[in-house]
């Protein structure tokens, strides 16, 4: 019997802007019990299914990425902000509400023959991780599945990824934005 996750996520209404309800994971990781049963809750699911990487979304997805990767015995894929990464990269363009974004891998961390599960905090209009999926498809690896702790799902976003053949799995599901 673990702890009930969703009671550590604290709610900070009007951020980053009025009408937005937050919902602010450090209370969450600050925990030890908390964010063990975490990372061991979006890994579960996916243990023997072959996965050889774990692809983090730049920031957060880092944080629970890299624990999930140990938990699978696979290797982590840092998916960063356009610029941050060392060598040569690829990158995957994707839009803002004002304007358009880039994401970006090493060119040569993955490829044909490799699985990989998506994994990030928080999923609400899906436009970062569509983007990542875009992006790791584009190398050839096979990513059918995603990991989210969190599911906002009024707004949509792992719908749209299901949309595009994307198995999700999310530890917990709160109601707005």
């Amino acid at each position: 019997m673990g702890v009930d996750l969703k009671s550590y996520i604290r709610t900070i209404p009007d951020y980053p802007k009025k009408g937005i309800l937050y919902r602010d994971i450090t209370t969450l990781i600050e925990s030890p019990e908390g964010f063990r049963q975490s990372v061991e809750g979006i890994a579960q699911p996916y243990g023997g299914l072959g996965i050889t990487h774990v692809a983090g979304i730049e920031a957060r997805g880092f944080i629970f990425g890299a624990g999930v990767a140990i938990s699978l015995g696979a290797g982590f894929v840092p998916v960063r902000k356009s610029g941050k990464l060392p060598g040569e990269t690829i990158g995957q363009n994707y839009a803002l509400e004002y304007g358009v974004d880039t994401i970006e891998i090493h060119a040569d961390v993955i490829g044909e023959g490799d699985r990989i599960l998506l994994v990030d905090d928080l999923i609400a209009t899906g436009g970062t991780a569509i983007a990542a999926l875009n992006l790791l498809r584009r190398t050839g690896a096979s990513v059918e599945h995603a990991a989210f702790v969190i599911d906002l799902p009024d707004i949509g976003g792992a719908e749209r990824l299901r949309a595009l053949g994307v198995k999700t799995h999310m530890l917990m599901e709160f109601d707005g934005h």
